[in-house]
């Protein structure tokens, strides 16, 4: 499946906000934001100071771009997940980002296990990880209330996995999450409610606007 492999910083300078793709490297002075807080190519500097106003498609389509990008997904996947909170009860919005929260690599991420939602994909895909006792390999597996993940016995043994439990202890998983450092395990009690989704600022209702057009 394809991905993107470019530089993540350039993600973040397009949409002119930290996105925190980098973990760690977003909180320090070596982010690019706090440096080139401008859109990437060669007339950058001039779209930072342009005055032409944003037409209401082009607000909708940044802001679809900024959700797909934090959470890594691509323009297929990212269009069935809206297609599927359309169907459920509530706020499609809403339905929306709940979707993406329950995510295997996003768990793995909130539950502090790893520095960024790639870092998370990468570690599933590696197969680092157990849902409920059997290996899973799918970072898109999609978990619910009741789920257990688990680092693997084998992994275990692993030098990033017996530094990552000092690194866990330095962050809050959200309440929907029930973590045990020293078992490298965590569990969904239940599902996310939208104040409780940590993101960047972000209108999913732009996003729903974008797809109902």
């Amino acid at each position: 499946m394809a991905r993107y492999t470019g530089p993540k910083c350039k993600l973040c300078r397009r949409e002119g906000m930290k996105l925190y793709l980098k973990g760690t490297r977003c909180l320090s002075p070596k982010c690019a934001i706090e440096n080139r807080n401008y859109p990437p190519g060669e007339h950058g500097r001039e779209r930072q100071f342009g005055r032409s106003r944003q037409s209401d498609f082009s607000l909708q389509l940044r802001e679809k771009q900024k959700v797909r990008r934090i959470y890594g997904i691509l323009e297929r996947q990212f269009r069935r997940y809206y297609k599927q909170a359309l169907q459920q009860p509530g706020l499609t919005g809403s339905n929306l980002l709940i979707a993406l929260e329950n995510r295997l690599d996003n768990i793995v991420y909130r539950s502090g296990y790893a520095d960024s939602r790639d870092q998370a994909r990468q570690l599933v895909s590696h197969g680092h990880f157990e849902v409920n006792g059997r290996r899973t390999d799918v970072p898109s597996y999609s978990l619910r209330p009741g789920d257990e993940i688990r680092v693997r016995d084998g992994s275990r043994r692993r030098t990033y996995f017996k530094e990552v439990r000092d690194r866990a202890l330095e962050y809050n998983p959200p309440d929907w999450l029930e973590r045990d450092v020293e078992q490298l395990t965590a569990k969904v009690i239940r599902q996310p409610e939208r104040a409780e989704i940590e993101l960047p600022p972000v209108n999913e209702q732009l996003i729903v606007e974008y797809y109902s057009r």
